[in-house]
Formats: C-alpha cells, structure tokens, sequence
C-alpha cells in the first residue's frame, strides 16, 4: 500500500471561523448549534457527542485554488481541538459511513469507493493505489459531505 496520512481541514482556517463566526473561504455565516448528531469534526475528526458538544456549520471548499470547486458544509468543535494528522487511520470515524475517493494531481477524479462493513485501511489502500491517484478524500457515505484528506507520506 502507498504510504497516507490522514489530515483534517488546517487549524488556521478552523481557527478562523472560531474567531469570526463566518466561513474562511466564502462570506457566510456560521451557524453554531449543540450536536444533534455525530458530525464528525472536521479539524480532529473525532465524532461528536450528541446533545453535550457545541459544534459549527460552515460552508468549506476543500480542494486548493484553482481545482474542482466542490464546496460543502462541514462541522467543525466550537471549542479549540487539535488537527488530526497521522499515518494511521482515525478510529472514531471506523463507525461512520464512509466512501473514499481518490483524485489525480489536477484535482481530478479517479477513482471512488464505498467503504460499506469492511475495513476503510483495505478500502483506502485499492483507492489510492489506483494509477494516477495523487490525492484522497474521505467522505461520508450518507451525506456526501467531505470529511478529511488523504495525502501521499
């Protein structure tokens, strides 16, 4: 398998729409609200706990300037929490339903899968492995909406 790390969205930016209470890379509004669901986090990717986390919605483009626009809502924690980055996959999002999609230098995509019961390490390992592959997306399954990056090690 190639080597990955999963990333969530950058600190900065989540600090950002902390501080503002508008989204970083288009002129919305937040709209903060206490979980009434998992979410999860965009930022740690850890899940929310519903009815107790307080949590922000946001409109976030994640693709860099001048690739696919693809914006989406995401979640992120009211309160400060820590970017998630590491080789290894993020456990709280195991029971989230997922579909991976892999994606070609130019932002393009390449490949897509559904993560289903199996283990996300297999399912992200075929995606990723694809050629042309330079980059990864997990999203959720349900929704749609983009959850963290996959970058090469």
């Amino acid at each position: 398998m190639p080597s990955v790390r999963y990333v969530g969205i950058p600190a900065d930016l989540a600090a950002t729409v902390r501080a503002t209470i508008r989204s970083a890379q288009y002129p919305h509004p937040v709209h903060a609200e206490v979980a009434a669901g998992y979410g999860p986090c965009r930022e740690c990717l850890g899940t929310f706990r519903t009815g107790e986390e307080e949590r922000l919605l946001f409109t976030y483009q994640p693709f860099p300037e001048g690739q696919l626009p693809a914006p989406g809502p995401v979640f992120i924690h009211r309160e400060s929490c820590s970017r998630y980055e590491s080789a290894a996959f993020p456990e709280r999002l195991r029971a989230v339903p997922l579909v991976v999609e892999g994606f070609d230098a130019a932002g393009s995509p390449v490949r897509r899968e559904a993560v289903g019961g199996g283990r996300p390490e297999a399912v992200v390992e075929r995606v990723m492995s694809a050629q042309g592959v330079a980059f990864g997306h997990l999203r959720n399954a349900e929704a749609g909406c983009f959850i963290a990056r996959i970058e090469r090690a």
